[in-house]
């Protein structure tokens, strides 16, 4: 096989999105994945396609990959179950209400759509909510997908522009040229790591570990829920670096199911569910919307999200190993930024102008926390 111009490591939705990114733009490239596509994190994570503003750098990738997805929605299969149902936030009393204004606010001044709703309409856009709520936030124009379906068309379409996809081929060392796998190495004039969690192991000193997170799913019960729908304490509860953690964040699927979630503990790579913790997890779910205690929920699994010590990732080049680039470290957002990501890492490979500011991302950063949007 001819030498590739790049290597990608990590076959998960941002490895896949940074493949063909980088295919799009007429580069060789080799995607190398442990086992399978879109297994991984990927698999056992959330589907969410959502803008986020705890930060202005993640607000703008977060918008910037929504906006990318709906660019690509008209050639998207069946299978990738995108659905612009929307997010609504809900408040649980008036000093979150604020919140949500002043989120409305920074949305608008983005151009991107969101309105605040009050108490009295929220049955009306979801009639399971329990009563008593504020109101919320609504952002019509996010969604959900079924995350290992498009990460396999990433892959597969990075493929139809010429990519070559290795699965079941574990990497055990790379630089900046070159990678070992079990069949041997492969050189290339640069290498991306997009392994994940898995990324520190095979890049020593990248700040990122391992966050463990529960997930349930119930069977079909058609038209329960409309919208993803989050408290508005989500945020404080997911970048929490301290303990373990739950929030209210529950998502339809277009099977008719219910996708619960969610929570967060760091505990290594632990496999062992923690059934307390997923307790906790549930009955905060059915505080917000008592009638989920009562379906049957049918499956439960974890997962590892790569956490990083500011809650943004880490995209761009290396400054301790040439030819190194770093996409990795997204926690619970790579799905909802892997297009953007990839998009930023093409850009900085190929010195096109960067849709982003590259440098809250820069791999070799302090760590120190991006600053709020809000107070």
């Amino acid at each position: 096989m001819s030498r590739p111009d790049a290597i990608v490591v990590g076959g998960g939705i941002v490895g896949a999105a940074c493949a063909r990114e980088l295919a799009m733009a007429g580069l060789g490239v080799t995607l190398v994945e442990a086992e399978f596509v879109g297994g991984g994190a990927t698999a056992a994570g959330m589907g969410h396609i959502v803008v986020m503003d705890d930060s202005p750098p993640q607000f703008g990738l977060t918008a910037l990959s929504r906006a990318l997805l709906d660019e690509l929605a008209p050639a998207l299969p069946a299978a990738v179950e995108r659905d612009r149902c929307g997010t609504l936030w809900v408040a649980e009393d008036e000093d979150q209400l604020v919140a949500a204004r002043l989120k409305a606010a920074a949305y608008g001044d983005a151009k991107v759509e969101a309105s605040v709703v009050d108490g009295a309409e929220l049955p009306r856009l979801e009639p399971g909510l329990r009563p008593g709520l504020a109101g919320g936030l609504l952002v019509p124009g996010d969604g959900v997908v079924y995350p290992p379906a498009l990460a396999r068309w990433l892959a597969e379409d990075a493929r139809r522009l010429g990519a070559a996809i290795r699965e079941g081929e574990p990497v055990t060392a790379l630089d900046g040229r070159s990678v070992m796998t079990a069949r041997g190495r492969i050189d290339a004039a640069l290498v991306v790591n997009a392994a994940g969690a898995a990324a520190p192991i095979l890049t020593h000193g990248l700040p990122i570990v391992p966050r463990r997170g529960h997930l349930v799913i119930t069977d079909r019960h058609p038209g329960f829920c409309r919208h993803q729908v989050l408290e508005l304490g989500y945020l404080k509860s997911a970048h929490s670096s301290t303990g373990a953690s739950v929030a209210f964040n529950v998502q339809p699927r277009m099977t008719g199911q219910v996708l619960i979630g969610s929570s967060r503990e760091l505990v290594g790579w632990n496999r062992t569910p923690n059934r307390a913790l997923l307790g906790r997890m549930l009955r905060r779910a059915a505080d917000f919307m008592p009638a989920l205690a009562g379906l049957s929920a049918i499956r439960s699994w974890i997962g590892f999200r790569p956490a990083t010590p500011d809650n943004l990732p880490l995209i761009g080049p290396s400054s301790r190993i040439d030819g190194l680039w770093i996409a990795a470290g997204h926690e619970g957002l790579g799905i909802t930024t892997a297009l953007g990501t990839a998009r930023l890492l093409g850009d900085l490979i190929l010195g096109r102008a960067p849709s982003l500011d590259p440098v809250p991302f820069t791999p070799d950063r302090s760590g120190e926390p991006a600053a709020a949007v809000h107070a």
